[in-house]
């Protein structure tokens, strides 16, 4: 799977003729969609990696979002908000399920041997690395916390499109990023210190 550095992130503005495609894709379009799904797929990846630990699985979560929005495209009203916001709400759902019916059991082999394949080039090594750490170290945090915090920083959305997804207030989004971010400072400085 490939993931953008989430460091180089900008809050990507929305597609300019997003409304027309949306027209389209309803109108039964599928050429429309898979404009919508190259502009978007992107920054649904990024969203659902952070919140799903294995590639394999993230990658599944992803194909599901884009299925079921082009399933239940009907569903979107334009103009309460960008098309963005509601596949993310599609993906936090699927991630959701994906966590309910999910068995927490590893085999021994994988949890003991290291992929032997793993020759990356250092600069890809570290980026890996980099976001491997980012996602561990967000498990500290309550679910809500890493929910406002990933749709944020890595998803780029204001507070009052994270609140429409969360099904929250703006006011609540606000806390819910503060408390995250010092519970995530205070677990990265007692990490310096171990």
């Amino acid at each position: 799977m490939t993931v953008r550095n989430a460091q180089t992130t900008q809050r990507d503005p929305p597609l300019p003729e997003e409304a027309c495609l949306v027209d389209q894709a309803k109108a039964g379009d599928p050429e429309a969609f898979a404009k919508l799904y190259d502009a978007y797929v992107e920054r649904v990846t990024r969203y659902v990696y952070f919140r799903v630990s294995k590639n394999i699985d993230a990658e599944d979560v992803v194909s599901q979002v884009f299925l079921k929005a082009w399933e239940n495209l009907d569903r979107y009203k334009m103009g309460s908000s960008p098309f963005i916001a509601w596949l993310y709400t599609i993906a936090r759902n699927l991630v959701i399920d994906h966590y309910r019916t999910r068995k927490d059991t590893l085999p021994l082999e994988e949890a003991i041997t290291l992929p032997s394949d793993m020759e990356m080039p250092d600069e890809e090594a570290q980026t890996h690395f980099d976001l491997e750490a980012m996602r561990d170290s967000l498990q500290v945090l309550s679910k809500d916390q890493q929910q406002v915090l990933i749709l944020k920083y890595i998803a780029g959305l204001p507070n009052d499109s994270i609140a429409k997804i969360m099904n929250k207030q703006e006011g609540t989004i606000r806390g819910l990023q503060m408390r995250g971010l010092q519970t995530l400072a205070k677990h990265m400085k007692q990490k310096e210190w171990v």
